[in-house]
């Protein structure tokens, strides 16, 4: 989709778009080294998060499907567990930074404009403003869009698609990148599922493992009466593996000597 709509031009690299002059670059080497450019970013994004021990998830769903819900609600279920930051993409308004930062969460947002993804530049941007040192997880709340965020690395260590029960079960089968590059489906507003008789969890999964990955399908609800253990397990247990793999491993001891 970035390549034939121009989508891929984000406040973030549209310098990279000029050569030295100042001049726009030509045409045909424009998309390779946009993209070329956004993985070396996001590789240096991911050193940044690395070197601070945090772990990054980027939250990727359509619009409306419950990312910012689930934020606020994780956040009260783990506030006394994990210290958490969040980066917030939309076109416009600060609207779900506002609903985070209520809740005593630092969150930066990012205004895209036209673009309906973030990339790895505008990421590299807010991590500037984050107080990395002390944090557990950022989440990353990718602009509500089921095609072209799935599409750009931006650091982060895992990819978190949502699923709402009002979409229908069928969209991993029709937005097969999306969801083949999530390593955890969540099926949200779980509560609705007693109204809308159209929507199969079982179908939903199955459309997942379709895709040729095992990915993990949870169903949760974040509203009324919050019900999200299966993603706060989840979350709890990856944040640790992090831990453990950035943890030095303990110096090995000294082969003790032979015997005659």
């Amino acid at each position: 989709m970035c390549d034939t709509c121009g989508c891929n031009i984000t406040p973030g690299n549209a310098h990279l778009l000029k050569d030295a002059r100042g001049h726009d670059t030509a045409a045909v080497d424009v998309l390779k080294g946009l993209l070329d450019a956004n993985d070396a970013q996001a590789r240096h994004n991911r050193e940044h998060f690395d070197l601070h021990g945090v772990l990054a998830i980027n939250l990727m769903s359509s619009p409306g499907a419950g990312k910012t819900a689930l934020l606020e609600a994780t956040i009260d279920a783990l506030r006394d567990e994990l210290n958490m930051a969040v980066i917030e993409g939309d076109l416009e308004t600060e609207n779900d930074a506002r609903r985070i930062r209520a809740r005593g969460v630092p969150a930066i947002q990012i205004t895209t404009g036209t673009a309906c993804h973030l990339d790895a530049h505008l990421v590299h941007g807010a991590l500037h403003d984050l107080p990395l040192a002390g944090l557990d997880v950022v989440f990353i709340e990718n602009v509500g869009n089921l095609v072209c965020p799935a599409s750009f690395d931006l650091g982060q260590h895992y990819n978190v698609a949502l699923l709402s029960v009002t979409e229908g079960d069928d969209k991993p089968a029709k937005y097969p990148v999306m969801f083949r590059a999530a390593d955890l489906v969540l099926v949200t507003k779980a509560d609705l599922l007693d109204v809308i008789d159209d929507f199969s969890v079982a179908r939903a999964r199955a459309a997942v493992r379709a895709l040729g990955r095992d990915t993990l399908v949870r169903t949760v609800k974040a509203r009324r009466s919050p019900w999200i253990g299966p993603w706060t397990d989840w979350l709890c247990q990856v944040v640790e593996q992090h831990r453990h793999t950035l943890r030095p491993a303990p110096p090995a001891r000294p082969l003790a000597p032979l015997h005659a």
